[in-house]
């Protein structure tokens, strides 16, 4: 793109202005090498008027050899001189590196939207780990051996491998764990600690719970136990609190029907589980209510996937623990990589339920499913209201009656009206004392007030 449309364009998410050279444009060049590459117009304003700088014929060179003594590994992007409305610019062009990541006097920043942000200490760790082609599971765990790991666990993986691939490994299992780099120099991975450490866990925890509300609970259950039990008892204790309805179809067996799709519970929770942070001291958690389950996950989603893109399905799968993902994958219980999400989405329209909601925040990723929304309910409760569209506060309070626990994200995406008027409607609602909000900020939801109590 020419020098003058670029700066038509404005600032964005691969393109930045500086006025002068200076330090901030070398932390540019690294945050713009971190992540999908850029350019630098040097010598324009930050609203895009050209200021134009002072060059000697070693002024290039100077400012190139101090963007490759500051930066480690080092950067040596493409320079070049231009003239616009008679004013000098310096275009600095920078490609993403293939060996990340780079750093700025031993500080590292990578490019979000228009804006250069600190890297994480996790963020770090991960982007050497996509460099070296691979994942944190894959390392040696310094801390188990094999005492700590069951040999029948090992086994029956084995065997659920051969029965899926119609194969059999005729070397021992030891072997075999070496083909799939679950040990290495005769030692274990983290992966393998995972998969089959024999006991309790020290880095994997698994808890649920049954909510009458936020406080109360009337069953739970904390698996701190290898991945595959997880998945197992998990779906176990999730099944024990579904509500089941029993059809006659005529056949000799009636049919049963839980009030949310089996398919998409066992995804999430697969899902869940091979693709947490363990390096988290955090627990995954999964609650369910009445009328919604939640399912939260420390360790935002990798990489820079986002939730818009989760929604889009148009995404590159990249797996957080690529040993873990392997294995479940080997055994039949991933069917293809990336793909978990959108067969979530289509088992809950089938089955007639909201879209499921997909939430990330600063401690981890949240997934949230509701209930059948019934003729009684919003579909029906409220007088004019969603199919007819809603048009006032009093329709909000009508959804809610039908639907409670429902937060702002929600009534926006039911009531289809914009978030500033639907927040606006809230606060009318919450001060004149027609309903209130209940729960954590993050996870609870607004209840129209009972006039009884």
């Amino acid at each position: 793109m020419p020098i003058i449309d670029l700066i038509h364009s404005g600032e964005n998410q691969c393109t930045e202005f500086k006025a002068s050279f200076q330090k901030a444009v070398i932390e540019t060049v690294v945050a713009f090498a971190n992540t999908q590459g850029g350019q630098i117009v040097i010598g324009v304003a930050d609203d895009g008027k050209p200021l134009g700088v002072q060059l000697t014929p070693e002024t290039l060179k100077d400012w190139l050899n101090q963007i490759k003594n500051n930066t480690y590994p080092s950067v040596l992007p493409d320079m070049e001189a231009h003239e616009v409305d008679g004013k000098t610019l310096v275009l600095v062009r920078v490609t993403e590196q293939p060996i990340k990541p780079i750093a700025f006097k031993s500080r590292y920043f990578k490019r979000v939207q228009n804006a250069n942000h600190l890297m994480t200490l996790d963020e770090i760790a991960n982007e050497h780990l996509k460099t070296i082609n691979s994942s944190w599971d894959y390392h040696l765990d310094p801390r188990h051996d094999f005492a700590d790991v069951s040999m029948d666990k090992v086994l029956r993986l084995i065997q659920r491998i051969e029965q899926h691939q119609q194969k059999r490994f005729d070397e021992d299992p030891f072997t075999t764990l070496q083909k799939y780099e679950l040990v290495k120099d005769g030692k274990l991975t983290f992966a393998a600690y995972l998969l089959f450490v024999d006991r309790s866990s020290a880095i994997t925890s698994l808890q649920l719970g049954r909510f009458k509300t936020e406080t109360d609970i009337i069953d739970s259950i904390s698996l701190d136990t290898d991945l595959f039990t997880q998945v197992d008892e998990g779906l176990g204790f999730i099944r024990k609190h579904l509500m089941v309805e029993y059809i006659i179809t005529g056949k000799p067996q009636r049919e049963e029907r839980y009030d949310y799709p089996l398919e998409a519970l066992r995804e999430i929770v697969i899902n869940m589980v091979v693709h947490r942070d363990y390096r988290d001291s955090g627990n995954s958690i999964i609650k369910i209510y009445d009328d919604r389950m939640e399912f939260f996950n420390p360790g935002k989603l990798y990489g820079d996937l986002t939730v818009a893109q989760l929604h889009s399905g148009h995404y590159s799968s990249r797996t957080r623990n690529r040993a873990v993902a392997k294995l479940f994958k080997e055994c039949g219980m991933i069917e293809r990589y990336g793909s978990g999400i959108g067969r979530i989405k289509r088992a809950c329209e089938q089955h007639g339920l909201p879209e499921p909601m997909f939430e990330e925040s600063q401690q981890g990723f949240r997934v949230i499913l509701r209930k059948q929304l019934t003729d009684g309910g919003v579909n029906g409760g409220v007088n004019g209201g969603v199919n007819g569209g809603v048009s006032s506060p009093e329709d909000l309070v009508q959804l809610l009656l039908a639907h409670p626990g429902l937060n702002t994200s929600e009534l926006v995406r039911l009531s289809d009206k914009a978030q500033r008027t639907v927040e606006r409607w809230l606060q009318q609602l919450r001060a004149e004392q027609k309903i209130e909000f209940r729960g954590a900020p993050k996870t609870g939801g607004y209840y129209v007030i009972s006039t009884n109590r």
